[in-house]
C-alpha cells in the first residue's frame, strides 16, 4: 500500500462514496433504534409493516417476504438482524474496516431492497433507485478497497500480521489476487450483469425501457376474492396490492348490488369506522381496520371481512356484484354468484 502512487489509490478515490454509502446504510439502524423505535411490534412505524408493503409486487423473494409476514415473531427476529446487520456493515463501511467483505454486504442488502421494493416510489422511483445504485456503488467498493484514510490501510501500514494472508486482500483492501488479464473481464462482467439487472428491473417496475410507464405507487388497488353470501353474511377477502406505502386506501364504501343496479345490502363510511374487530380477519402484521372515517386498508395488507345483515337472508338465485369504494372515487367490483 505504501508503494501506491497517492494519485493512482482507487480506494482513496472512492472516499466520499464509501462514506456516503456508510452511511446511507448505517443511518437505517440510527433511525430505528436511536431516533425512533421502530423495531417495537406494538408501536406505529414498525419496520414489519413497511415490510410488509413491499409483498405485493416483490420480484422473486415474495415466497419469503409472505412466510415472514404471516409468522410475526420470526418477522421481528429477522428485522432485528436486519437492523444490526445495516448497522455492522454501515459502520464498518464507514471506517474502511474489511472493506471487501463489508462491500459484498452491502450490495447484497441492496439486492434486498431493489427486488422487494424496487416497484414503490410515487416520484422518483425512490426504492429503485436506492437499490440499483447501492448495487453498483458495492461493487466498486469491492474493486476499490479502501484506501489512505482506513482502518484497513492503518493495519496494513502498521504489519498486522493477517493482512500479509491472501485472505485479507479479499475480505479487506489491497490489490486483489485476481489476474491482470483476468481482471478487466471480471469488471466487465460484473459491471454487465449489474446494468442488466438495472435494465430489466427498471421495465419490470416501471415500464422504463419500452411501453407504457407504470408506477403502481400513485393510485390505490384492491383486489377482491373469495366472495360468498351463506345465510346472514356477506364474506369475502380484500388485498391491496398497489398505492402509495405511507398510508392506506380509505374505503368509504360497501355494497352488494342485484342484477338491476339496486343495492340489496350497503355499509357507509359511518358503518365501517364502527366495524367490530371480528368482522375482519387479518392475515399479516400489515392490517385493515377501521378508522376515524373510514375502512382503511394499508398496502399490502389482506384480511377477510364478514359483513352482518339480515337483508342478505333468503336472497333469490343469481348473480350480485360486490363493489368497494375508495374516498379517491375510485372502485372494484366482484361477481358473487348464489345458485
Amino acid at each position: 500500500m505504501a508503494n501506491i502512487n497517492i494519485k493512482n489509490d482507487a480506494g482513496l478515490m472512492s472516499l466520499a462514496v464509501r462514506l456516503v454509502i456508510g452511511w446511507t446504510y448505517f443511518s437505517a439502524f440510527w433511525r430505528r433504534t436511536i431516533l425512533v423505535d421502530k423495531l417495537d411490534p406494538e408501536t406505529a412505524g414498525y419496520i414489519g409493516e413497511k415490510f410488509n408493503h413491499f409483498l405485493p409486487n416483490a420480484l422473486g423473494i415474495k415466497p419469503i417476504i409472505q412466510f415472514l409476514v404471516e409468522n410475526p415473531d420470526i418477522l421481528w427476529i429477522n428485522m432485528v438482524l436486519f437492523t444490526i446487520i445495516e448497522g455492522i456493515v454501515g459502520l464498518f463501511i464507514i471506517f474502511g474496516l474489511f472493506t471487501r467483505i463489508m462491500s459484498v454486504g452491502v450490495f447484497s442488502l441492496a439486492m434486498g431492497i431493489l427486488l422487494g421494493s424496487g416497484w414503490i416510489g410515487t416520484t422518483c422511483l425512490d426504492e429503485w433507485q436506492i437499490g440499483v445504485l447501492g448495487i453498483a456503488t458495492g461493487f466498486v467498493l469491492f474493486l476499490t478497497g479502501s484506501g489512505s484514510y482506513s482502518l484497513d490501510n492503518y493495519m496494513m501500514k502498521n504489519n498486522f500480521a493477517f493482512t500479509a494472508k491472501k485472505w485479507f486482500a479479499w475480505v479487506g483492501s489491497g490489490t486483489l489476487p485476481i489476474k491482470e488479464s483476468i481482471f478487466p473481464k471480471f469488471v466487465l462482467g460484473g459491471s454487465i450483469f449489474i446494468l442488466g439487472m438495472t435494465l430489466m428491473t427498471n421495465q419490470v417496475f416501471h415500464g422504463g425501457l419500452w411501453g407504457p410507464l407504470h408506477n403502481k405507487s400513485v393510485k390505490p388497488e384492491l383486489d377482491i376474492t373469495e366472495g360468498r353470501i351463506d345465510n346472514s353474511t356477506l364474506s369475502f377477502d380484500v388485498f391491496r396490492t398497489e398505492g402509495v406505502d405511507v398510508y392506506g386506501s380509505w374505503v368509504i364504501n360497501i355494497e352488494l348490488l342485484d342484477d338491476q343496479g339496486d343495492a340489496v345490502v350497503q355499509y357507509d363510511q359511518d358503518d365501517l369506522a364502527s366495524l367490530p374487530e371480528e368482522s375482519i380477519s387479518n392475515y399479516y402484521v400489515s392490517e385493515i381496520k377501521s378508522g376515524k372515517h373510514s375502512l382503511i386498508v394499508p398496502l399490502g395488507a389482506i384480511a377477510t371481512l364478514n359483513l352482518y345483515d339480515d337483508a342478505l337472508t333468503g336472497l333469490s338465485i343469481g348473480t350480485y356484484m360486490l363493489k368497494i369504494t375508495d374516498i379517491s372515487g375510485a372502485f372494484w367490483e366482484h361477481e358473487i354468484e348464489i345458485k
